[in-house]
C-alpha cells in the first residue's frame, strides 16, 4: 500500500498535466527509500523500479502495461468481473522473500548505472528528442544554466 504522501504528489502532478511517468515516479522514489530505510530489499535496481510502477498501475496512474504479465485474454477463462481479493498468504510470502534481499539496489551507483544503461537502449533519436523538449519547456534562464553546465563538463572532459 503506498502511502498517503506518496498518492497526493502523484495526483497533484496529474492535476498540473505532468505526463504518466512523471506521475508514477513519485511512487518509484518511495520504493527506493523503502529499500534504503530497510524496509525490504530488492534484487536489483530493475526489481525495485518494477515494484514502484506496479503500486503507480494499482492507484490509476496510466503507466504502459507490464510486459511481463500475460494478457486478460489468455486467461480468458476467468471471470472478467469483480476482481479477486488478494491472497494473504501470497503477500506475507512475497514480503518475507523481499526482506532477504540485498540494499544495494537503491545506492546512488546503482541508480546511476541503472540510469546509464537505460539511456543507452534508447538510442540517439530518444536523445534528441529529449533536448528538443527541454529547449521547449526551461526558458530562457534554464537554457543559460543548462549551456552554463554543458561547457563546465566540456571542460572537464578535454584532453590536455
Amino acid at each position: 500500500m503506498p502511502e498517503k504522501q506518496t498518492v497526493q504528489k502523484a495526483q497533484a502532478d496529474r492535476r498540473s498535466g505532468k505526463s504518466p511517468s512523471t506521475q508514477a515516479g513519485q511512487f518509484v522514489r518511495e520504493e527506493i527509500h523503502h529499500v534504503r530505510e530497510g524496509k525490504h530489499g530488492a534484487r536489483n535496481t530493475k526489481q525495485a523500479i518494477a515494484i514502484g510502477l506496479s503500486k503507480a498501475r494499482k492507484a490509476g496512474v496510466k503507466v504502459g502495461k507490464n510486459p511481463h504479465k500475460k494478457s486478460a485474454s489468455s486467461t480468458s477463462s476467468k471471470k472478467k468481473a469483480g476482481s479477486k481479493s488478494v491472497s494473504k498468504t501470497r503477500s506475507l510470502a512475497t514480503q518475507k522473500a523481499l526482506r532477504r534481499e540485498p540494499h544495494a539496489a537503491a545506492s546512488s551507483r546503482a541508480l546511476s548505472r541503472q540510469a546509464h544503461e537505460s539511456a543507452k537502449k534508447r538510442g540517439q533519436a530518444a536523445m534528441k528528442r529529449s533536448a528538443q523538449k527541454a529547449l521547449k519547456t526551461k526558458g530562457k534562464t534554464g537554457l543559460k544554466k543548462a549551456a552554463r553546465k554543458a561547457a563546465r563538463t566540456r571542460e572537464q572532459h578535454v584532453t590536455h
